[in-house]
Parts: structure tokens; sequence; C-alpha cells
């Protein structure tokens, strides 16, 4: 554990010497590159560290349904944000201190160049290599969440074992599936460059049903957005965490009205009813949540507030 600590100081000084020079290199640039975007913190027995893979611009107005141009401006201007706006992809790496268990892959390179694909880069920065990855949770197969499989046909976690709830696998890597159901066909595509060469290697395992994955990890089942949608639970130590994936996406938007829905949405009036269940139950069990698309870290917990709900960002720890 020291080395690989001291192995992520001098990672993120060498990334952040980098960024310094080559910003600073072009006449009149006064806006510097990011540092990757790593936060850890203790869970009992366990280290959880968020993973940013980058963030994307998200026009509200072409993405959200059931809702109208003048309440998504209306919530938005109550957040002090402006459409479009800038989204969070979010992954997050649980250090059980035998297992290193990775909760999705971003985006990898199916957003172009500029917008994701960072986990790699977080990765190496919070002190750890992809090889060292054993076991990758998927909430659910979508670009921006299995899209970090694979990079330039080769599989970027090559000893790690990918787990997906079982109607995803189902749908997703049934091509016949788009025009049956009428969905984007550019997702199927995805599945089958990303995740198939899991399951062509004889690497991924697919579930129904809620399931213990290691011990203090556990797959729950959560349909709605993708059929085959799950988050995950850990405890430790008499501590728990939550790991929702898309339960949902724009908090200045959903956290009040939980009934708005996006266009990502498999089944959106499953997917807004789901969350509403997560909603209360979380705001009750005063759990840990880990959102996927919420500003990085995307950590906090749920509070009822008014008719819906508001986010409590967890504390900021960096200390001795």
């Amino acid at each position: 554990m020291f080395f690989r600590a001291i192995l992520a100081v001098i990672t993120t000084v060498l990334i952040i010497i980098i960024s310094y020079i080559s910003s600073g290199m072009a006449t009149g640039q006064t806006l510097k590159a990011q540092v990757p975007g790593v936060y850890s913190f203790r869970l009992g027995e366990f280290t959880i560290t968020a993973l940013s893979d980058g963030t994307v611009p998200q026009d509200l107005n072409q993405v959200l349904t059931n809702t109208n141009s003048a309440e998504i401006e209306r919530l938005l201007h109550r957040d002090f944000r402006t459409n479009p706006v800038e989204t969070s992809i979010n992954a997050f790496l649980i250090d059980t201190g035998d297992k290193q268990v990775l909760v999705d892959t971003g985006a990898g390179q199916l957003f172009g160049p500029k917008l994701g694909g960072k986990l790699q880069v977080s990765l190496t920065a919070a002190g750890y290599a992809p090889e060292e990855i054993d076991i990758i949770l998927l909430t659910h197969i979508h670009s921006d969440h299995s899209g970090g499989l694979v990079e330039n046909e080769r599989l970027m976690f090559p000893t790690a074992t990918v787990y997906a709830g079982k109607p995803d696998v189902d749908l997703w890597l049934e091509p016949a599936n788009a025009e049956r159901l009428h969905l984007d066909r550019r997702y199927f595509d995805e599945a089958t460059k990303t995740v198939k060469p899991y399951l062509d290697a004889g690497k991924l395992k697919s579930f129904s049903g809620e399931i213990a994955i290691l011990p203090g990890i556990t797959a729950r089942p959560t349909p709605g957005h993708t059929p085959g949608h799950s988050f995950y639970v850990v405890e430790s130590g008499g501590e728990s965490i939550e790991f929702w994936g898309d339960i949902l996406h724009f908090g200045s938007i959903q956290f009040p009205n939980p009934k708005i829905t996006v266009a990502y949405d498999v089944n959106s009036n499953a997917a807004a009813k789901q969350r509403a269940k997560q909603f209360t139950r979380a705001e009750k069990s005063r759990r840990l949540v880990a959102a996927a698309h919420l500003s990085f870290p995307g950590v906090g917990h749920i509070r009822a507030e008014n008719k819906g709900y508001t986010w409590i960002p967890m504390d900021y720890h960096w200390r001795d």
C-alpha cells in the first residue's frame, strides 16, 4: 500500500508538470490543462477511488423527455447553470485489499478524441495499472459505461472478469434486436465492439437477480434505463455505499422532478419509476451514493426537499 501511494504521488506530480509545460507552450493561453480526476476515501476496510473519465456537453432540450424548455430553463437557473450542461462521466475503483474492482469503464474512444476516454489516465494517477483490475462491474451496457473495455481492438483490462446484467447482455449483443425493438443500432455496434470481445475470451459473466459478487459486494437489479441495469451495494466495517450507474443523469433536473426522463432510456416509464423508488429508499436509508453523471467525484447523499429531492455532496478530505 505504501509503494502504491508513493507511485500515485510521483505519477500525479509528473502529470501536473507535463500538463503545465504543454499548456504553457501555446502563446496567450491562460487556462491550464486539468489534472486527472482522482479522489479516494475509506469505507470500512476498503478504499474507494472515484475516477474521472472526463466530461461531455449535453443539450438538455435535445436529451430530456417528459418536460419542456421552460421547465428545463427554470430548474437550471435555480442551480446557477445554463444549457448545454457539462456532464461528468465517473467510474469507481473498489480496493478490498485482496481484489481491485472497477465499477464501469467510461466511454473509451467512442465519443472521439476530446470527449471522455480519460479513465486510463486517472487510473494511472491513482497508482493502479489496468492489468491489476480483477473484476469489472458494469452498471449497464451503454457507450459511456462499457466503452472503455476495448480500445484499438485491444482488451484494456486483460486479466479482469466483467459482470453485467443478463437482460443487457441478451439485448445489446444480439444485433437483430435493433430493428425488432426499434432501438438505435449504434448501441448494438458499440456493444459488439467493446463487450463481445470479453464474451469471446470467456471473461464475461452475466447475472440475473440479486447476487453476491464478492464478500461485501452485491449486485442488485434496477431495470428501467436499460433492462439489465443494476447497481452495486458495497459494505465494509459497518459502512456502505451504492454505485448507481444511470438511475439519474442530470441532478439539477431530476432531483426536483424525478419524472423527467432521457432519450437514452430504453423504457422511460420504468426508468422514472425506478428513480423515484431509489430516491425514496436512499433518503430513508441515509446510505452513501456514488453516481456516474453527477459532478465529479459524484459521491454524496440524497435528501428530500419540498416535493422532490436534493443532493448533498460528501465532505472533501485531504489531510495527513
